[in-house]
Parts: structure tokens; C-alpha cells; sequence
């Protein structure tokens, strides 16, 4: 290597210094953001299993009297397609049939669940224990739905694979961005929802060829096995040994990436971190995020944006079920849809006259304002106005411009919370985006009172979120926070105008 490498460097550094050093995106990091973001896959099969597994293929009732118990309806139903699922499994139609819905209901709910207890329990012991111990229930809980005997189970199920998946998905994004540089984040950030995006169409492909559920299932939780078995092997998050003050530890693990990229002859040495907390003092958390103003002010605003991504997001997608057509080419189309998303997402994002929060805004309005417009289309003109003009449309660039914004907001979040509170603002935020799921199933039953009701609660709600968003600060080429006092210490703000300052200079001399 160039001299630079060879030398061991005598000055001390923190995490983000030490990156540069042993590679901020090395062969090492590449190979784990490459398994973390496959990942994905797997976590969106869960997430959307109950589209085909709860399908419910159209049925005619052979008799004349109309049956009154359900018990009679049973011994009637014939169901017309070659597919089964747990509708056709425990007859859930009629007035059974809101159990559906409750299932895929309760698997939000198991996600924000999750999220609230597995950020702050990362903070607290780990990433790694924490991430592998989801993500083997993960596997554990997904083959008990494959293998449910009656509904009661099958819904307890969801339960339980929501409150893991969420949990377990939550660190592994976290880890994602805590093995690599700052300046990878948002490729990091993106991708890993991109791959989500092709894990919805990718669930389309098997249901196709895998017409019954339980094995649907099964195979679907197969490749979770074969994750873990992968990520055994994986070092703690050196920023978070760094975090907690156990300085050895992360220079350690920084010295095994460091390794793994090529880099044998490096040395590396941190600097003790400026929030270190003594043993024995408690740990940063939840309260935090209340008890200094800036961190409040953020948590609301961001709170309120990861809702209506969430809402919009999921709400569109749930009402697919509305759009005439092939359902296995619908939920891929959904999925898909998303993937031009990425790289207008990565373009903007690092751009000085657009940056974070000027693209997530520009996103959510967009959003607002497609799901508003189908209000406006003539409803007799199903398809007369051609592809482009009818609801569908419309509806799918909802999509593209929401799932752009929850790219940003991801991103964004991590950025602006210091290093020991992340994982419990990451949480908070995902608990208020749980929310969104939550509630997003009833949206489309808005219907019953305006045609265009959903649209129009989907729209509002972007715009608000855009206005909204203006208010949070621009972290574009900003220095990660390690620690709380690191978002007050004038330091920061001197290095900012000395970097703006540098940069100014850079230009000139280019121009």
C-alpha cells in the first residue's frame, strides 16, 4: 500500500477517523452489507405473507336455503380456484371473514412491540446477541405458522413473527450503517430498502408456483435458516463498543475489519469518547429523547413523518386489493414500482441544493398530491382515458414517491440522533411508523363513505408530513454526534464553518 497505510498512527481518533483508516466500504464491509441487505428478502416475505395466504379465491354456495349458522355455510361453500389458503382452510367468509384482516392487524402490531423492546435492548447489550437471538425465533415462530393447526394459532403466530421481525430487522439496519463509514450510509440505507421492494415481488413469484399456504410458508421461512447460520460469525458493532466506553474492545474489532479489507499493518487507536459513561451510571434511553429540547423537537416532527410514511405506504399497498386484474402481478407491481425509487432517492439525497430534507419533503408532497388528483378522474372512465389516467396509476406513483420519502427518512433519522440515543430514537420513530401500519389496513373501508376517501386521508396526510419535515435541520456533510453533549459543543459548529469555509475555497480554486 501508499506510505500513509504502513505508518501506525500515533494520534488518537474516534470511530468515523478510524473508518477512513481501515476502509469505510472495504472487501469485509461489502460482504456484510451484501448479507444484511439479502436479508431483506426474508423480512419481506413476512411481512407480506398474508396477502397470499389469506387470499380469498371467489366460492358460490350450493343451496337454496340460506344457511343460518355458519356451521350450515361450511357444508355448502365451494371454493373456485386451485388455491388454498387459510380462508379456504377454516372457511373465514362472511362474517368470518374479518379474521383475515385481524392476522395481518396483529403482525403490526407484533412489529411495533418489537421495535420498542428490541432498540433499546441493543443499546443496552448488544447489537449482536440481541439481532441473532430475533432472528432465530424469527425462523422458530415463522415454521409455526407454516404448521398451525387451528386459526387461534396461526394468528398467534403473526403475533410473535411480528414482534421478532420487527425487532430483528430494526438492529440489522442499525448494524448495516454501524460497520460502514458515514459517507455509505445512504447507500446502505437505500438498498436495504430497495431489496425489500424486490422481496414483495420476489414472495409474488413463489405464491405463484406454490399454490398451497402451508407450504407457501415453509418455504418462505426456509432462507431465514440459512441467514443465521451466515451471521453467526459476525463482530459486535465497534461504534457501539465505542459508545459504551469499552474503547479496547472497538479497536479491536476495527483492527479484524481492518484485516478482512487487507489492511494488516494498520494500528489503531481511539480516543476515549467525550459521553463515555462511567460503570454504573444509567444507561441513555428512551427518556433522553424527552429531556433535552432539540432531541424533543426532533422526535415529535420525525415521529409524525414515519407515521404518514407508514400509513401511506402500507395503505396503498393493502388497497391493491381493490385494483381489477391478476393478484400475483398486483403485489409485484407494488413491490417493483418502489425500485426507480433508489436511485432518484441516492441522486438527490447528496446533492447540496437538495440534501435530506429538501428531497423528503419534495417526496411527500408529490405523494399528497397523486393520491389527491384521483379525485379528480372522471369515475366512468375505467380504462377509456388509457393506461396512464385511471386510479391504478395514480396510486403507483404514490407509491414510488412515499417509499422515496421512507428511503430519505431512514437515513435521515440516523443521522440526526448522537450515537447512544440512535437505537432508541430509531425505535420511537418505527413504534409511531407501527402505528401507521396499524391503522392502515382500515383506510380503504373509508370507501363506504366517498369513493375517493382513502386518497384523500393519504393525500392529506403527505402533504402535512412534507410541511412538516421543512422544520428539521439540513445533516448533509454534518459530523455524526457520538454523544448528547456533541449536539451542544461549540466544536461542532466551528468545524462545520471550517469545512463550509474549506469547501468555499475548494470551489474557488476549481472555478
Amino acid at each position: 500500500g501508499s506510505l500513509s497505510v504502513c505508518l501506525p498512527v500515533a494520534a488518537l481518533m474516534d470511530v468515523d477517523a478510524a473508518l477512513l483508516l481501515v476502509g469505510e466500504f472495504g472487501r469485509y464491509q461489502k460482504q456484510l452489507t451484501l448479507t444484511f441487505v439479502l436479508l431483506q428478502i426474508y423480512v419481506a416475505c413476512q411481512s407480506v405473507l398474508i396477502v397470499l395466504v389469506g387470499a380469498q379465491p371467489e366460492y358460490r354456495i350450493n343451496t337454496l336455503e340460506v344457511p343460518s349458522t355458519h356451521e350450515e355455510l361450511v357444508k355448502h361453500v365451494v371454493f373456485e380456484e386451485d388455491i388454498t389458503s387459510i380462508v379456504t382452510e377454516w372457511y373465514l367468509i362472511r362474517q368470518e371473514a374479518y379474521k383475515v384482516n385481524l392476522a395481518g392487524s396483529l403482525f403490526f402490531v407484533g412489529l411495533l412491540i418489537g421495535n420498542v423492546l428490541f432498540g433499546p435492548l441493543s443499546d443496552r447489550f448488544g447489537r449482536k446477541p440481541i439481532f441473532l437471538t430475533g432472528l432465530f425465533f424469527d425462523v422458530v415462530f415463522g415454521f409455526m405458522t407454516a404448521v398451525a393447526p387451528n386459526y387461534e394459532v396461526f394468528a398467534a403466530s403473526r403475533l410473535l413473527v411480528g414482534l421478532v421481525n420487527g425487532g430483528m430487522a430494526l438492529v440489522a439496519f442499525v448494524l448495516t450503517q454501524e460497520f460502514v463509514g458515514k459517507s455509505y450510509w445512504a447507500l446502505t440505507g437505500s438498498l436495504t430498502n430497495l431489496v425489500f421492494a424486490i422481496g414483495i415481488a420476489a414472495f409474488s413469484v413463489i405464491g405463484y408456483y406454490i399454490r398451497d399456504w402451508r407450504t407457501l410458508a415453509a418455504v418462505a421461512n426456509c432462507p431465514g435458516v440459512v441467514f443465521f447460520l451466515l451471521f453467526i460469525t459476525i463482530p459486535e458493532s465497534p461504534r457501539w463498543l465505542y459508545s459504551q466506553g469499552r474503547t479496547q474492545e472497538a479497536e479491536e474489532g476495527l483492527q479484524y475489519i481492518a484485516q478482512r479489507n487487507g489492511n494488516e499493518k494498520i494500528f489503531v487507536q481511539l480516543k476515549p469518547c467525550a459521553g463515555t459513561m462511567r460503570v454504573g451510571q444509567p444507561a441513555h434511553g428512551v427518556m433522553d429523547l424527552v429531556r433535552y429540547p432539540t432531541l424533543r423537537w426532533r422526535t415529535a416532527i420525525l415521529m409524525y413523518v414515519w407515521y404518514v410514511c407508514s400509513l401511506v405506504y402500507y395503505g396503498l399497498t393493502l388497497n391493491a386489493g381493490e385494483l381489477k386484474g391478476n393478484r400475483y402481478l398486483n403485489i409485484a407491481l407494488y413491490g417493483l414500482v418502489e425500485v426507480p425509487a433508489f436511485p432518484l432517492c441516492l441522486y438527490f439525497i447528496d446533492k447540496s441544493w437538495s440534501g435530506r430534507r429538501k428531497t423528503m419533503t419534495a417526496f411527500l408532497l408529490f405523494a399528497g398530491v397523486a393520491c389527491i388528483s384521483t379525485m379528480f378522474l372522471p369515475r366512468h372512465l375505467d380504462f377509456d382515458m388509457g393506461f396512464f389516467l385511471n386510479v391504478t396509476s395514480f396510486a403507483l406513483c404514490g407509491k414510488l414517491a412515499v417509499s422515496a420519502a421512507f428511503n430519505i427518512v431512514y437515513v435521515f433519522t440516523a443521522e440526526l440522533y448522537p450515537t447512544v440515543v440512535r437505537n432508541a430514537g430509531l425505535g420511537i420513530c418505527s413504534m409511531s411508523c407501527r402505528i401507521g401500519g396499524i391503522l392502515a389496513p382500515f383506510v380503504p373501508s373509508l370507501k363506504t363513505l366517498n369513493p375517493s376517501m382513502p386518497f384523500i386521508v393519504f393525500g392529506i396526510a403527505g402533504m402535512s408530513g412534507g410541511f412538516l419535515g421543512l422544520l428539521l435541520p439540513e445533516t448533509l456533510n454534518k459530523p455524526i454526534a457520538e454523544s448528547i453533549e456533541d449536539l451542544h459543543t461549540p466544536a461542532k459548529q466551528r468545524l462545520e464553518d471550517k469545512r463550509k469555509k474549506g469547501v468555499g475555497s475548494q470551489e474557488n480554486v476549481k472555478s
